[in-house]
């Protein structure tokens, strides 16, 4: 019996598959080759938000402290990015065979407990002090020295000593052993058909150059109408401190001077002459940091060859910076600010490498350092 019941079972599977109409089809014919340009749309579709998500996630993580470019947290996350690159087959770009290339790169770790406050005569020979918060209405420089400064707070304009230009901020005031209250950029700005103007005074518009200006005319300290934002991107000069200060520092340090901030600063830039005078206000400033003179910056490249013997020697470049503004004191995870260039780049090098159609051209992903920062961080 076991015989007719096979064959019975199979009958019944015939009429089955019979019924569906899958017996009448003529045999499947083999899949068409894919077309270079199906290929590379294949590759392209490995980039995906959620990957891409989770390489920002990692990057503005604790671990990495800010990616301050010259930092032990900063080459970790070099070898991070490094570590994809090797998985997915990305050849180095770098020095000698590696993905890296190396630069000297001072920086500076501010620490935290700096302090930014007014202090406010109040009888006797009284004082009160008003203590500015973090963040939200200062934040330390990026390149501060250490040291504690208690003094008058001259308000210098832009800083700006520009002999050729017929213009002095410091001309007629006395800045030494004081604070000065300084404008960012400078009172000309590029005109709607030309540069020119602009250009000339230009040189004077730098982070670097005010602090250094302020530093020489003899002023202990400053705090810089700039945010607050935190930016490394200035000089360094030992033993000057400073913060970056908002609207409520500027307006609290223009108060009861008969003077009103928006308006000098437009006289400022209609006249094109400096309105600095001595405030007769007195704050406290105070940063505690660590300079390194010795920091070394890195670079990260990888590529992919060409593959036509003629083009391969003209290279594309796809990337963004790696690195942020570390700790001022706090972390600066910087996600926007680059995290999210670097994710995609990541993003593109994993398709491009692991695509089976290989560019005609060189492209190489540069994860370049040392955006965020100056290079003139040499002690003074």
């Amino acid at each position: 019996m076991k015989p007719i019941r096979r064959l019975f079972t199979a009958a019944l599977l015939v009429l089955a598959l019979a019924g569906t109409g899958l017996l009448s089809q003529a045999p499947r014919q083999a899949a068409a080759p894919l077309t270079d340009e199906a290929k590379v749309l294949e590759a392209m579709h490995l980039i995906q938000s959620q990957p891409l998500y989770e390489y920002v996630v990692e990057l503005v993580s604790e671990k990495y402290g800010g990616r301050l470019t010259g930092t032990t947290e900063y080459e970790a996350c070099v070898a991070w990015v490094e570590s994809r690159l090797k998985g997915w087959g990305v050849e180095p770009g770098g020095e000698n065979g590696t993905y890296r290339q190396l630069f000297p790169n001072p920086y500076t770790i501010v620490h935290k407990g700096g302090v930014c406050e007014l202090l406010i005569p109040a009888g006797r020979g009284g004082v009160v002090r008003k203590a500015y918060k973090y963040e939200d209405e200062f934040m330390p420089g990026g390149t501060t020295g250490t040291g504690d400064v208690t003094a008058e707070v001259v308000y210098a304009g832009y800083g700006i000593t520009a002999p050729e230009l017929g213009y002095d901020d410091y001309k007629g005031v006395d800045v030494k052993g004081k604070i000065v209250l300084l404008e960012s950029e400078v009172p000309v700005g590029p005109g709607e058909k030309t540069l020119e103007p602009f250009k000339k005074w230009r040189p004077y518009s730098f982070h670097q150059y005010k602090l250094k200006n302020a530093a020489a005319h003899g002023a202990a300290g400053m705090i810089y109408n700039y945010g607050p934002i935190g930016n490394p991107n200035n000089a360094y000069v030992e033993g000057f401190v400073y913060h970056h200060v908002g609207a409520a520092v500027v307006a609290d340090v223009f108060a009861g001077t008969g003077k009103a901030h928006k308006d000098v600063v437009a006289a400022i830039r209609k006249e094109l002459k400096p309105r600095s005078f001595a405030t007769g206000k007195t704050m406290r400033i105070s940063n505690r940091s660590e300079h390194h003179t010795d920091g070394v910056g890195i670079n990260l490249l990888g590529k992919i060859t060409g593959s036509d013997p003629q083009l391969k020697d003209e290279v594309i470049i796809i990337g963004g910076h790696l690195d942020h503004l570390g700790r001022l004191w706090e972390l600066l995870p910087g996600a926007n600010d680059n995290a999210t260039a670097v994710a995609v780049t990541l993003g593109v090098a994993e398709a491009m490498a692991k695509c089976a159609v290989k560019p005609k051209r060189t492209v190489v992903f540069f994860f370049f350092g040392s955006e965020e920062q100056s290079e003139d961080q040499g002690t003074e």
